[in-house]
């Protein structure tokens, strides 16, 4: 594609950036961390920027868009990096449920849930990743068996970020025992104060941590058929569906988080110049801009209808770079790193990024079937 940008780009872009620097408090950037955690803040970005139609630029007004082009989208996405603007307090919500509560829900449904979960007034988690399936999500085991115009779940969550939170919940459930592994499972919208849902947050190794991990256990939960999500045991679907929202979301993140690590490698470098790291800071380089080419690459591949296999490497390639940059920040960093509180807390944060929205295990399974055409 032509990555020039367009006049069309240039201008929502500006826009967007305008907007941004009426809400953003001056001191933005120099307090960066302290506002990182300020969920104040978090919980107004999210709020204003779906009433201003920045939240989710390419649907229609009324849901947080103004009808952008893909093109367009991605001048917002990547500003909205490249500036660091306040992630939104529960990105689940916003990047992965909404897109699927959108395509697969109801009239009654999507009239109940969508504008409360994209303004954040309602929370919610994914009821996903099991004890003994991890993200090898066809292996769930958690059973939602029919009584009547109902469903009583039985099973375990965990990993299930910020459930001690959220209101709701999309639950995926295996309703047919006897069906190959992945067209056995049904999604369903929890109420995570229903009777028999008990929620335990697990404590984070870092007492930093601003999301909190959950169990989720179900004991004979009762869920009306109304609020099946999507077709019985079609939760395959909605959950691939609903995951490709997330990794297109992720790979612009470590893009950019890969961006900010470099830049703190070249002013530790400024200040301690230091020859054994310059091949793997060159190294990192070289991925920050393949990950951005490869990008423009899958958009323009979908802009035209072709099958993109580029799309598939990225949360791959994007997360293990990210882990890679900021350990390259802590050696750049010398002895001094070591009581650099924010830099290791960055680094610990990066760990994260070769689990969420896929582990770099199952992202080469993906790889090896659908882009290497390999024998699962």
């Amino acid at each position: 594609m032509d990555i020039t940008e367009t006049d069309a780009q240039r201008e929502v872009r500006q826009r967007y950036s305008s907007w941004l620097d009426d809400f953003l408090p001056d001191d933005y950037l120099d307090r960066y961390r302290e506002y990182f955690a300020d969920w104040d803040l978090r919980r107004a970005y999210q709020r204003e920027a779906f009433e201003a139609g920045w939240l989710v630029p390419q649907w229609e007004q009324g849901l947080g868009g103004q009808e952008l082009g893909p093109l367009e989208t991605l001048s917002i996405r990547l500003e909205s990096a490249r500036r660091a603007a306040p992630k939104l307090p529960n990105i689940q919500g916003v990047g992965v449920v909404a897109p699927g509560l959108r395509a697969h829900g109801t009239p009654a449904q999507i009239d109940r849930y969508l504008v409360p979960l994209l303004r954040g007034d309602e929370w919610w988690a994914l009821g996903m990743s099991e004890p003994e399936a991890g993200s090898d999500f066809g292996s769930l085991r958690t059973r939602a068996v029919r009584d009547g115009d109902r469903w009583v779940v039985n099973g375990q969550k965990i990993w299930t970020t910020q459930a001690h939170e959220s209101r709701f919940a999309t639950l995926f459930c295996r309703t047919d025992a006897v069906a190959p592994k992945h067209r056995g499972i049904t999604c369903f919208v929890l109420d995570l104060e229903a009777a028999g849902v008990t929620v335990r947050p697990i404590r984070p190794a870092h007492d930093d941590s601003l999301e909190i991990f959950c169990e989720v256990f179900l004991d004979d939960v009762e869920i009306p058929e109304s609020e099946m999500l999507g077709a019985e045991n079609d939760g395959w679907n909605v959950a691939m569906g609903s995951l490709n929202h997330e990794r297109d979301m992720i790979w612009i993140m470590n893009w950019v988080e890969i961006e900010r690590g470099l830049q703190k490698v070249r002013r530790s470098l400024r200040e301690h110049p230091r020859d054994d790291v310059l091949v793997d800071l060159g190294r990192r380089l070289a991925d920050a801009e393949a990950i951005r080419m490869t990008g423009y690459r899958a958009v323009t591949n979908e802009r035209r209808g072709v099958r993109s296999t580029e799309s598939l490497i990225l949360k791959l390639f994007g997360s293990e770079a990210l882990q890679q940059t900021w350990e390259l920040a802590i050696q750049a960093g010398g002895p001094a790193a070591l009581t650099d509180a924010d830099l290791l807390l960055e680094d610990f944060d990066a760990l994260g990024a070769t689990i969420y929205g896929g582990t770099s295990e199952v992202q080469r399974n993906i790889i090896g079937e659908r882009a290497l055409g390999l024998p699962k």
